[in-house]
């Protein structure tokens, strides 16, 4: 942003995510190329680079591409890690409005439910500018808690474990009802599968 140029939150409410899919393997770049290309990313802007991947739209959109993506690389056996940030709200955030008129219909969700990958997750909830944002990461855990999934706080973060449809479905519970009380939500995530050195 330059100098005296004033920074304004949008009215749209376009959600993102940056990630990066890591793949334990020598085989890194078949899959992650193969599962980018197999999942539709028609209801999403997407950008990807040296470093990851990025995708905004709406919030729904958002996690159906990121889950796809996961449960795709994971079903391959691979020990594979998907890391990133979801965010919603982010000041002067309008490129990619036109992905806003999309409907709600998932265009992968079809295809990966009831997925059986286990699934262990760290996450940490950042609602920016309220003074009451430790009461809100609590209410954004009772999700998780009610699924079945919260295995309790670890140092930075709360450690989700479940299958891929439960911890999702975790982590867009703790993402919504936090985004509907703070201007500014931001979603940290560490999700990993097929760990060698997974809890029995």
């Amino acid at each position: 942003m330059n100098a005296g140029q004033e920074q304004v939150c949008g009215t749209s409410r376009i959600a993102g995510c940056q990630f990066s899919l890591y793949v334990m393997s020598d085989r890194f770049v078949e899959v992650i190329l193969g599962v980018l290309k197999e999942v539709d990313t028609s209801k999403v802007w997407a950008k990807t680079d040296d470093i990851g991947t990025c995708i905004r739209g709406r919030q729904s959109h958002v996690f159906d591409v990121t889950k796809a993506i996961y449960v795709k690389a994971a079903q391959t056996g691979l020990h594979v890690s998907l890391n990133g940030t979801y965010s919603i709200g982010c000041p002067g955030d309008s490129e990619g409005d036109a992905y806003m008129v999309e409907d709600d219909v998932p265009m992968n969700e079809e295809a990966v439910r009831g997925a059986n990958v286990r699934t262990a997750c760290q996450f940490a909830l950042y609602p920016m500018g309220v003074s009451n944002y430790m009461d809100l990461i609590y209410t954004g855990c009772r999700p998780a808690q009610e699924l079945g999934t919260f295995s309790g706080g670890v140092h930075y973060a709360s450690r989700l474990d479940g299958s891929a449809d439960d911890v999702f479905a975790s982590l867009y519970g703790a993402f919504d009802v936090v985004r509907r009380q703070s201007s500014h939500t931001i979603l940290t995530f560490n999700l990993s599968a097929n760990s060698p050195s997974a809890r029995k």
